[in-house]
């Protein structure tokens, strides 16, 4: 048995790598970027006006011009047209700004009659209220580099630059697998020695919430059958997640069988609760996480382990998160413990209350909970108003 930091190490010298993939600019939030985002050209790419009003040139104010003929129009998305000195030219924010003109006074400060715009304020400088070419960024700069999370303000500049195509990581294809006799499909009634899945459906929507494709697999507690199901599952997925199986029972036949078929078990069993009996190992081209059966065992190893495992193959760049623990909890076990916490946001803080649960297997207590919070193995009193990691759902 090991401890957990001794545990997420070897998993991050087991990171998979999964190469890249082309999607559609519509699909990239979320998405690691696997390639740098040039700009194509100036940003912006002319003199913008960053107001509407009236254009006009230094030179003519200078020389003591304080009322202009008015003598066309400047608007968004027009062709550049040219200013002709000792007049002005309405313009409209976001329009080029007309050659010859290096000024734009804002509507409110000045008056338009009869043809003329009077200006009602003593000082204006060169280049006011103008946004200069390539401010923002040069042609050929990155403005995305690689191994950025793409967000929605990424797309605005995705499309500004032309790429309608971006390149990602891809992402892992995963399996998802249970195990058992006893678990029936959740529209079915169950007999009073049976219950429906539901550690299976946790694990896939918190895949589909990473955007993650999968495939989900049921198998009854034969050694056969889980033998030759396995077998064939590792030939096609990138990752496998199995709930139940891995503990010490008759016919948790995981561990063995995994190691038949040539996965190389990295770990079994972590220093920790929930959660003990975690399994971890690969082969040249599958990772596995064997889960505990438990519902609170699999969704804290889930979030703990697996969801670093993602985050280093995918090179993603994460803040760990922490809370102020709420109020006291003992922990009297040599174990690290993942307590499930409800979660408030207080003044910018994040606090974090235990919530009185009936061991791994209390289904219920789950929707109360926003997380877990890491209590360390080297304390048994935990003190309200302490900060420790968390790992919220």
């Amino acid at each position: 048995m090991i401890a957990v930091k001794e545990a997420l190490a070897i998993i991050e010298q087991h990171k998979g790598s999964f190469g890249s993939e082309v999607i559609p600019f519509e699909q990239s939030v979320g998405r690691i970027l696997d390639e740098d985002v040039m700009a194509d050209r100036d940003f912006p790419p002319f003199n913008r006006a960053a107001m509407d009003g009236i254009a006009i040139s230094m030179s003519d104010w200078e020389k003591g011009m304080r009322s202009f003929p008015v003598s066309g129009e400047q608007f968004a998305g027009a062709p550049q047209q040219e200013l002709t000195h000792g007049t002005c030219l309405e313009i409209m924010t976001g329009a080029v700004v007309p050659k010859e003109a290096d000024v734009v006074i804002r509507y409110e400060d000045i008056t338009i009659e009869n043809g003329k715009a009077s200006v009602n304020i003593e000082e204006v400088s060169q280049g006011q209220n103008i946004h200069p070419q390539g401010v923002d960024s040069e042609a050929g700069t990155i403005l995305i580099p690689v191994g950025k999370q793409l967000t929605i303000g990424d797309v605005g500049i995705l499309t500004s630059v032309g790429k309608v195509e971006v390149k990602v990581r891809r992402l892992p294809k995963a399996a998802l697998i249970s195990t058992g006799d006893e678990l029936v499909e959740p529209h079915e009634t169950p007999l009073p020695h049976q219950i429906r899945k539901s550690n299976i459906h946790t694990l896939a929507t918190l895949l589909k919430k990473a955007g993650i494709d999968f495939t989900i697999f049921h198998i009854n507690d034969s050694k056969e059958e889980i033998t030759r199901e396995i077998g064939e599952i590792l030939k096609s997925y990138d990752l496998i997640l199995m709930s139940g199986g891995v503990s010490k029972g008759k016919r948790d036949y995981i561990p063995e069988v995994l190691e038949e078929l040539g996965v190389k078990k990295h770990f079994h069993r972590v220093m920790q609760r929930p959660g003990k009996p975690l399994w971890f190992g690969s082969n040249e081209s599958t990772t596995v996480f064997g889960f505990p059966g438990n519902p609170v065992s699999t969704l804290a190893c889930f979030m703990v382990y697996c969801r670093y495992w993602l985050q280093s193959s995918l090179e993603m760049k994460v803040q760990n998160q922490h809370a102020k623990l709420g109020r006291e909890i003992r922990f009297e076990k040599e174990l690290t413990f993942f307590a499930s916490v409800s979660v408030k946001n207080e003044l910018g803080e994040l606090i974090a209350t235990p919530i009185k649960g009936n061991g791994s297997g209390d289904l219920v207590s789950l929707s109360l909970a926003d997380g877990f919070i890491e209590l360390p193995a080297e304390k048994s009193i935990f003190k309200e108003g302490e900060v420790y990691p968390i790992y919220l759902f």
